[in-house]
């Protein structure tokens, strides 16, 4: 059993507490009065069989004068000693004397080491909140809208303040100019208020943006939606409503819209029968007259689907994501480059299958497309227009072998050194 120098404190404190005095405590535990007086201050270090006749004395366990309270209160000391040590790295404090401090001067001693904690727990969250800002792609937005609106709004300030013969009618304009960049940050600081207040909330699920809401809510549904088989959107709309945020709601109504309009055209029986005859996405969409990236939707969302999928627009951003075990998918920032949804990103219309291996070795078939589409009726012919593309990527569990393409989540978090696609340093290799 560990004995410190602080066992006489934690005696003292007892034996006072219980109104004994030193020399009736002293007589029950078979030593001299003086010899007590010595431990009770710390003057003498107790021997072990010793502090066991003094806690018979005092009726208490003899772990609650070995130990006590100040265990904890050691360690706190001894950590922040540690991370104080000097340029060699050598800890400035003497540490043979810590027991000494801590029973001498107890409330500075619970002081240092309450300033200790205080200062690790800041350092984690400056930690989390570095690597919020670095990764949140809704509060940087935010927080460069707030400072685009404050760089006008200085601007125009500024020559309005030291310009003297500005026509009336700029004066105007500057004035006007001035109003709307006021109400711009206003309703930027509104926004970003509203989001960091959601995220008291949003931490304790883990949810952090309103697309991985709205993926939650699916997940919790087992990603499938019973009540749009149907073909009616409106039947889940209670089940929408229940989404906190309006953001959330709002994506909420459109994936179902979605799947209502999958349902209505690949009907879920003979969808499943289609697919016991064969599974080749491309014949399955020329079967039903849907696309492909909608065959992946219908395959992905079955009821007990265990494939993942994940899509994208033509930014490369991932507006879905059903994870699968093994197969990581990003929260915040860009995807693995070398996955292959933008391998089909890059060639619309052309099927891609591979096999990759995740950063865990787990290998999985992934199949991708890309769907380009053409809003208010404007061809791919027609100069001016605007092109849409989606990319989806279904990830399945590898059957079989052949070459094999290694992937991971993201870059940031991904620990291959040698991938010729990286595009920024690794924290895991940082870490090690």
């Amino acid at each position: 059993m560990p004995m410190t120098t602080l066992a006489g404190s934690r005696l003292r404190q007892r034996r006072q507490a219980l109104g004994l005095r030193q020399g009736d405590v002293a007589e029950r535990a078979g030593i001299s009065a003086s010899y007590l007086n010595l431990i009770e201050h710390n003057r003498r270090r107790v021997l072990p069989e010793v502090l066991a006749r003094l806690a018979l004395a005092l009726g208490v366990p003899v772990e609650a004068l070995a130990e006590g309270a100040e265990g904890g209160l050691l360690d706190d000391l001894r950590a922040a000693a540690g991370e104080a040590g000097d340029e060699s790295g050598d800890p400035v404090a003497e540490l043979d004397r810590i027991e000494d401090f801590a029973s001498r001067f107890p409330g500075w001693a619970g002081v240092l080491a309450g300033l200790h904690r205080r200062a690790g727990g800041l350092v984690r969250a400056v930690e989390a909140l570095n690597d919020r800002m670095s990764h949140d792609p809704h509060l940087q937005a935010s927080l460069h809208e707030m400072l685009s609106a404050v760089s006008s709004v200085r601007s125009t300030a500024g020559i309005l303040a030291e310009t003297e013969d500005i026509p009336p009618d700029w004066r105007e304009r500057f004035h006007r100019n001035l109003h709307q960049d006021a109400e711009r940050l206003a309703v930027g600081a509104e926004a970003l208020v509203a989001y960091l207040d959601g995220q008291g909330q949003a931490d304790e699920t883990g949810i952090a943006a309103p697309q991985e809401e709205v993926e939650a809510w699916l997940a919790a549904r087992g990603w499938h939606l019973d009540a749009v088989e149907g073909g009616d959107a409106a039947a889940v709309a209670p089940q929408v409503a229940e989404l906190a945020s309006g953001a959330a709601r709002v994506l909420g109504r459109a994936w179902a819209e979605q799947a209502a309009a999958d349902a209505g055209a690949m009907p879920l029986a003979a969808f499943i029968a289609a697919r016991g005859v064969g599974d080749d996405p491309l014949l399955l969409a020329a079967r039903f007259g849907v696309t492909v990236p909608a065959v992946f939707r219908r395959i992905a969302t079955l009821p007990g689907a265990v494939e993942g999928l994940v899509i994208c627009d033509g930014s490369g951003t991932l507006t879905f994501r059903k994870p699968v075990a093994g197969f990581a998918l990003p929260r915040f920032g860009a995807a693995c480059p070398l996955w292959p949804l933008y391998g089909a990103l890059s060639r619309p219309m052309v099927p891609i299958q591979a096999v990759v291996e995740a950063t865990g070795g787990q290998r999985f078939a992934v199949r991708a497309f890309c769907q380009p589409s053409y809003p208010g009726g404007v061809g791919p012919g027609d100069f001016g227009g605007v092109e849409l593309r989606e990319a989806a990527m279904l990830i399945l569990p590898a059957l079989g072998g052949g070459a094999v393409l290694p992937v991971g989540s993201t870059c940031r978090i991904c620990p291959r050194p040698a991938c010729p696609a990286r595009r920024e340093p690794s924290i895991m290799a940082e870490a090690g």
